[in-house]
């Protein structure tokens, strides 16, 4: 959550009255999966018992973390430590996994009591209860009845665990807003629309997205726009919308959604990009429209690589209006891609929190 939307929210708190809303379906968007990763560590497993001679197989990875620690120091002292080295990087990351609270990522949308009028790329203050408000960025379409919001469990934070675990349909949620008049669609021109997200970043851009094409935004003058998303995040199950960007696609051909993950591949099941998505979106440009000696040179040789899909589109900087939502650390390495691409400050928007 940004601290800048925090002040703009307490700044108009004077000016905008606090409404009811009433929770009308709350669903998790991850998935449990200890039973998918416990599969997958068994061929580990039989790796410790054959080559490190382990006594016992290690148990579930999240409660017998010192058998696991164990027989992957005994697989180091028989000579191999580059596997050793990629086992353990594998079992602390599926670990981590199988120990995250579930859900760890809610759809929570809510009826309020009046007209709530905004427009995409907003965000709404939100209480539960007698905790302290939240602020959390808008992503149904204002062509909705409903709200909804994409939220993101923090393990310790003051409000997400208690929207997680102990909201239900039927309860009620004191709603204020909208607030934000910056990060906001462009009036429709002739350019491409590009959005790049991470995790919950994803959640404006649903909004955008979708009212673009209800509202046919995504033609200009009769000249077709092509809309793109690249969005990354961990594992499968941490893209939020997933399912309804893709179904977005198969209605509109001109919307190309590109997922990646990074920790997927460890699950075994995943054919998508895995990269950064700085990186992914520089595979999916037209490699005559953009020039290399611009870019750094550890990214530059994405440009034109192999993608991952079968997207046959590409895009054009020069003619390309981009949106940026996420983590700090990601926006500014998606800016330090893209502003070597040629795309004028006035065609590009950024909103980053944490």
């Amino acid at each position: 959550m940004s601290p800048k939307r925090i002040a703009e929210a307490e700044a108009d708190e004077a000016e905008i009255e606090n409404q009811r809303a009433t929770i009308t379906e709350r669903a998790a968007m991850d998935r449990q999966r200890g039973d998918e990763i416990e599969n997958v560590l068994d061929a580990d497993r039989e790796t410790l018992v054959e080559r490190a001679e382990v006594d016992d197989r290690p148990g579930d990875v999240a409660d017998d973390r010192e058998s696991w620690d164990e027989a992957i120091e005994q697989l180091a002292a028989t000579g191999e430590e580059s596997m050793a080295d990629a086992m353990a990087s594998k079992v602390d990351t599926l670990r981590g996994r199988a120990e995250r609270e579930h859900p760890s990522l809610l759809r929570l949308r809510f009826r309020p009591e009046e007209p709530f009028e905004f427009v995409p790329g907003q965000y709404a203050r939100i209480s539960y209860e007698a905790e302290e408000p939240r602020v959390y960025s808008i992503a149904s379409s204002p062509n909705r009845d409903e709200l909804e919001l994409c939220i993101r469990r923090v393990p310790d934070g003051e409000l997400t665990p208690d929207l997680c675990d102990r909201t239900a349909e039927g309860d009620e949620l004191f709603l204020r807003g909208p607030y934000g008049d910056e990060f906001m669609l462009q009036d429709p021109s002739e350019r491409d629309l590009v959005f790049i997200a991470t995790g919950t970043g994803a959640a404006p851009f649903k909004s955008m997205i979708e009212y673009t094409f209800e509202e046919d935004r995504d033609e200009f003058e009769g000249h077709e726009r092509d809309v793109w998303l690249f969005l990354g995040a961990s594992w499968k199950d941490d893209l939020p919308y997933r399912e309804e960007f893709l179904t977005l696609a198969d209605e509109n051909p001109n919307f190309h959604p590109v997922f990646t993950c990074s920790r997927e591949e460890y699950l075994g099941d995943w054919d998508g990009e895995t990269e950064y998505v700085q990186h992914s979106l520089l595979k999916y440009l037209a490699p005559d429209r953009v020039g290399t000696d611009d870019l750094p040179p550890d990214v530059a040789e994405f440009v034109g690589s192999e993608t991952k899909t079968d997207v046959e589109a590409r895009i054009d900087p020069k003619n390309a209006e981009v949106y940026v939502c996420g983590i700090g650390a990601m926006c500014e390495s998606v800016r330090e891609v893209v502003e070597p691409l040629g795309v004028p400050d006035l065609y590009y928007e950024e909103e980053s929190y944490g």
